[in-house]
Parts: structure tokens; C-alpha cells; sequence
């Protein structure tokens, strides 16, 4: 036991670089793939809480009788949801004055006691004089402009009747003095709608004929989408003079609603049937849900194009951190193959031997996860952000998302063990006195190119020797080849993404951060993925490089040795990408309902393999140190 402790220390030490690479290959994919899966499970269960917080209503029934509804309809929807889940009011859009200036304003009349629908105070100001009324005013946004604190509004009703009737007044109204149905506004508080948090306007619940749902939220900018929203009792507006038009109802069961579960679709659309059928069918009312409610809706769209990317994507990263994965622990456990032999020798089975190897890779990726936690929080909070750039977001819920984290992060660990296991069991079977002898080279043999004599020809002797060893080693070759195209096809998905949102009018700050996340992971993947597969090839071939140093060749000329082969396999990878990168930006855009492949701007398919030869410079740079600080004497005593 001593030994084996003594061997499990001494590979740690010597093997650190690799451990490196496991950690951050297990950081950058976990951390980023979790990272956008625990955001959008953030956005739903904040939007979830802000649902019970608020008391949000489930529907908004509107009457299309112009008296109103009767105190019979409001008490049979009472009845059935309880008198706390119902608040009566009435919503109009009117052009009124506001600072000198004529503007489309909705105005929602309410009861006192509000129990659904709760609004959020932002700033109040008690200022007024006894003939001044109290009126709050929707926070402004990007179509609101809001109006100050402190704003006088002067409210003609029956000027609004006419506007309301295009022009016919019934007599009794027409009879009154117009001094008895003008008061006087004063603006005391803003306040936020748990209805209306789309920064981009709320066109849903119009009273018109152009009433369109949240279905293609690319129309929403060609609705005529009011330019101030005002909310005042009924209580300070003369006696009868508007009906209560709108019902808000919230339904009993709150947990239902889990961002637009299935549960809560089903008994939404029976639910409203039904409503309808209460009190009069189509001819009397007009049921609204929250499928038809812009704000709440459309985060919930967004939120689940956010998770569809990010499933997209999660496929090639953990691909290419397996692939990754797999040749490290496959090339360290070929290195150890005198040491596989002596515990084998003294009597070690073959399931002890191999956990030492599976151990190295669990904390590889234990100490990975670690650190993949944190910066799944941090991607998360950043995408919550950004967010906030299309809509006043809820605030965040603090319950812990850890589900697609732990998914994610043991899929890695379970494909890392495999991998390790299955590397293991080939060395451990073999008999000792095999393994104790020098792996044997493998067989020289013609490489393609050199069955083409013509092209063959045209080469110098250098470029010669870099195809032989570029094709000769078939396994490394894949292995780097597949792993560059599968990060060249995430940066072009993250580059078309951002093109999408620069170049061709999607105006959405949430796919845009989630663009530049995707480049800058993708970016540093491919980094992790050269530094760890150019580290493995010159860890193999310390004997060959000490053999060009004694030969007379500079530092420059045997870094540029190996550089060569990095570069011509990164070429290859970045051309087989391409294909790649076609399928997996088309899996995008239609997880994402927006944009196609032939829209991609011509320059994206150019600016892609700059990306990847900059980080593969990036590596190749840090690499150089490594490569001529190789000791000549030790190297070429070794056997390889």
C-alpha cells in the first residue's frame, strides 16, 4: 500500500500539465453549458415567482356590452374564484394633453382594494392641494415616456366619451356641464405593472381591432403601442359615467403556472371555454390569458430560444471535451507502461491498478467542477443582466438551479471514467514482460501525398517530414483535427448569432450576449483543445526533438518543426468545420424560430479562422518554452 501511495503522489507531480488540461477542459464546457441552462432556469422560476408575488391574472375578461358588466355577471365570477381573485375595472385608450403635448394615453380605472394584479411602487410624492386627485403614471421605458412626479393632468370625461363614441354623446351626459366632468390629476406615484414589463411596449390587451398575440414578436414594433399609461380609482371620476368593463382573474392553484407548464396550458384553454360559456359565450365578452400577454410571454419565448441554443451546443462541447478527455488519459496511461508492469509484477489486480488512473481523473474533474460552478453562477447572473435590456426583469429568485449543472457535469465525468477505464483494461491485461519492454515504433510506410509524385515534388524536405508525421500518427491526427472543426463550428454559430443581431434587425440583447458568450468559450475551448493535444505530441517525441537539437538545428527551426504540423492539422480542422458549422448554425436558427443560413453575412465565413489560428497562436507561443528547454542528455537516454 505504501508503493502504491508513493506512485499515485509521483503521478500527480509528473503529470500536472495534464491534470491542467482535464480541469479546464471540465471548467470552460460544464461552466458554460450550465451557465445558460441554470439562467433560463433562473428566468422561469423568477418569472414564476413574480407570477405569486404579484398576483398576476390568469384572465382578463372583457365585456363587449357598452353598459358594462352587471353586478349578476361580476357576482357569478366571484362565486367561482372567490372574491379575493376578482378585481372589476375598466381600460380606454385616449389622446389627452400631458406637459403641452397631445399624446395616445391608456387609461385604467380600478377599484380601491386591489388584490390581483399588483403593482410595484417606484417613486411616490405626496404633494397636492385638496382640489388636486390622486393618479399614478406606468414607469417609463422604451415606448412609455412617463410622465414627472408632481404633473397636473386635466381630465374632460366628456370629451373623452365623444373621442370614446366617435362623436355621439347620449343626451343625459350631453345635458350635464362639462365643469362637473372635468377634474383634475395631480401624478403622486409610478408605479410598474406586473402586466407590462416589456421594455419595448405592451401592445397586447388593445381595445381595437388590430388585438394581436405575442406569437411573432417580430410584429410588435408595427403596433400602434400607446405613449403613456395612467391609473386612477373610480371612486374620483364622476358617478356613472364609465361602465366596469373588465374583469381580472386570478385562478386559486398558483403553482400551477411554473412558466407556462403543460399542466397550466390545459386548464387555461378549458378554463377560459368555460368562462365564456358563464357569462354569455363569444357574443358578450372576450377572454384574455397570459398567452396573449406580450410582457410575460415573450420572456418565456426568449427564455426557452436561450435553452434550445444552449442544447445545440452542448452536444459539440462535450464532444469535444471527451475527445479531449479520452486522449489525455488514453496517452498517460500508455506512458506508464513499465510502471502498469511492476505493480502488476508484485501482485496488484487489475481493478487497483486502473483506479489509480480512474482517481487522477475524478479529481481532475472534481477540483474542474469546482471551478465550473462558479463560473455557471457567473455566466447565469450575466445573462440575467442582460435581460434586463428588453424588459424590467422580476427580481431574481433565490432558489438553487443545480439540476442542469449536475447533468452536465456527470455526463463529462462518466465519459472521462469510461474512457480511462477502457485504456486501463487494455494495458493490465497484457503480460508484464511486454509492457516492461519498449513499445515497438510504428511501420514507416508511403503517406498519400507521396503516391502523388507531382505534389510530392513540389515540396522541401522540412514540409515532407511534417505531412509524414501529420498522417503517420492516425489516432493524434483524428483526435485534433475533429476536436478544431467541432470549435471552429461553435464560433461560427456564436459569429452568426451576432450577426443576427447587428446586421439583420433582430433586436435582441439576450441572443447578442449569448453570441459573445459562445466565441469567448468557444475561443478559450479551442485553446485548451491545441495547448492539450500539441503538449501530448511533444511529451511523445522528446527523444526526436533532442535527436533535431543535437543534429544542429536552432530553437526557432525545432519549434518550427513541431508548429508546422499544429498549423496543418488546425488547417484541415478549420476545412472540415465548415460542414460542421453549416449544421450546427442551421440547428440554431431553428431551435431559435429567426434567421437563416444563407443570411449569414459573406464575412462571417471569413473572420472564423482567424479566430481559431489567433488562439492557436496563442498556444503555440506558450508551447515554445516547453519545446526548446527539452533536456538533450535525459531525452536521448530514454526509450520511447
Amino acid at each position: 500500500m505504501r508503493l502504491y501511495l508513493k506512485t499515485l503522489v509521483r503521478i500527480f507531480k509528473k503529470q500536472f500539465a495534464r491534470l491542467l488540461s482535464i480541469i479546464f477542459m471540465v471548467v470552460i464546457s460544464v461552466g458554460f453549458i450550465a451557465g445558460i441552462g441554470s439562467a433560463v432556469d433562473k428566468i422561469n422560476y423568477s418569472l414564476t415567482d413574480y407570477y405569486i408575488s404579484q398576483n398576476v391574472s390568469d384572465f382578463i375578461i372583457k365585456s363587449k356590452n357598452e353598459n358594462g358588466f352587471s353586478n349578476e355577471d361580476i357576482e357569478k365570477v366571484k362565486t367561482k374564484y372567490g372574491n379575493e381573485n376578482v378585481n372589476v375595472g375598466m381600460s380606454i385608450d385616449v389622446e389627452i394633453e400631458i406637459l403641452n403635448e397631445k399624446q395616445l394615453v391608456r387609461l385604467y380605472f380600478y377599484d380601491d382594494e386591489q388584490t390581483v394584479n399588483i403593482k410595484t411602487q417606484r417613486e411616490s410624492e405626496t404633494n397636492k392641494t385638496q382640489t388636486q386627485l390622486e393618479i399614478s403614471a406606468e414607469e417609463k421605458d422604451n415606448k412609455i415616456k412617463g410622465v414627472p412626479l408632481g404633473t397636473e393632468i386635466e381630465l374632460n370625461f366628456k370629451d373623452i366619451l365623444i373621442q370614446l363614441s366617435d362623436g355621439e354623446i347620449n343626451s343625459t351626459l350631453e345635458s350635464i356641464p362639462s365643469s362637473y366632468l372635468t377634474k383634475k390629476f395631480v401624478v403622486t406615484k409610478t408605479v410598474l405593472s406586473p402586466l407590462t414589463f416589456a421594455l419595448d411596449g405592451e401592445p397586447s390587451y388593445n381595445n381595437g381591432e388590430d388585438f394581436k398575440t405575442p406569437d411573432n414578436i417580430n410584429d410588435v414594433n408595427n403596433l400602434i403601442i400607446v405613449e403613456n399609461i395612467l391609473y386612477l380609482s373610480y371612486k374620483d371620476i364622476p358617478f356613472a359615467v364609465l361602465p366596469k368593463g373588465d374583469m381580472y382573474v386570478s385562478i386559486q392553484n398558483r403553482d400551477m403556472f411554473k412558466a407556462f407548464s403543460d399542466k397550466y396550458e390545459k386548464f387555461i384553454s378549458t378554463e377560459k371555454i368555460n368562462l365564456m360559456e358563464l357569462l354569455g359565450g363569444e357574443e358578450s365578452v372576450r377572454v384574455l390569458t397570459l398567452y396573449d400577454n406580450y410582457s410575460f410571454y415573450s420572456l418565456s419565448s426568449y427564455a426557452s430560444k436561450v435553452r434550445g441554443i444552449c442544447l445545440v451546443l452542448m452536444i459539440a462541447f462535450l464532444l469535444v471535451t471527451a475527445l479531449v478527455v479520452m486522449s489525455t488519459m488514453t496517452r498517460l496511461i500508455e506512458e506508464e507502461r513499465p510502471q502498469i508492469a511492476c505493480l502488476s509484477t508484485l501482485g496488484y489486480p487489475s481493478w487497483r491498478i486502473i483506479f489509480k488512473y480512474l482517481l487522477f481523473a475524478m479529481i481532475g474533474c472534481g477540483i474542474g467542477g469546482v471551478g465550473a460552478y462558479f463560473v455557471e453562477i457567473g455566466v447565469a447572473v450575466l445573462l440575467y443582466v442582460v435581460f434586463n435590456y428588453s424588459f424590467i426583469m422580476p427580481p431574481m429568485s433565490a432558489r438553487i438551479t443545480l439540476w442542469f449543472y449536475l447533468a452536465v457535469y456527470f455526463g463529462i465525468v462518466i465519459v472521462s471514467l469510461v474512457a480511462t477505464v477502457l485504456a486501463g483494461r487494455k494495458l493490465t491485461g497484457d503480460k508484464p514482460a511486454n509492457l516492461l519492454r519498449p513499445k515497438a515504433p510504428r511501420a514507416g510506410k508511403k503517406v498519400i501525398l507521396e503516391r502523388i509524385p507531382w505534389l510530392w515534388n513540389l515540396l522541401s524536405f522540412k514540409y515532407k517530414s511534417t505531412m509524414r508525421n501529420v498522417l503517420r500518427y492516425k489516432s493524434r491526427f483524428f483526435m485534433t483535427v475533429v476536436s478544431v472543426a467541432f470549435s471552429t463550428a461553435l464560433v461560427f454559430a456564436g459569429l452568426s448569432l451576432l450577426d443576427l443581431c447587428l446586421f439583420h434587425g433582430v433586436n435582441s440583447p439576450s441572443v447578442m450576449a449569448v453570441a459573445i458568450v459562445v466565441v469567448a468559450f468557444a475561443g478559450l475551448l479551442t485553446a485548451v483543445v491545441i495547448y492539450t493535444l500539441t503538449n501530448i505530441n511533444i511529451s511523445e517525441r522528446n527523444k526526436e526533438i533532442a535527436t533535431l537539437m543535437v543534429l544542429g538545428y536552432n530553437d526557432s527551426e525545432v519549434a518550427g518543426y513541431i508548429y508546422r504540423e499544429v498549423y496543418v492539422d488546425t488547417f484541415i480542422g478549420i476545412l472540415l468545420g465548415y460542414p460542421f458549422s453549416a449544421l450546427l448554425t442551421w440547428g440554431v436558427f431553428t431551435l431559435l424560430g429567426m434567421g437563416t443560413l444563407a443570411g449569414v453575412s459573406w464575412f462571417v465565413w471569413l473572420i472564423v479562422p482567424f479566430i481559431i489560428i489567433f488562439f492557436t497562436a496563442i498556444v503555440t507561443l506558450l508551447l515554445r518554452i516547453k519545446i526548446v528547454k527539452i533536456n538533450m542528455n535525459a531525452s536521448l537516454k530514454a526509450t520511447e
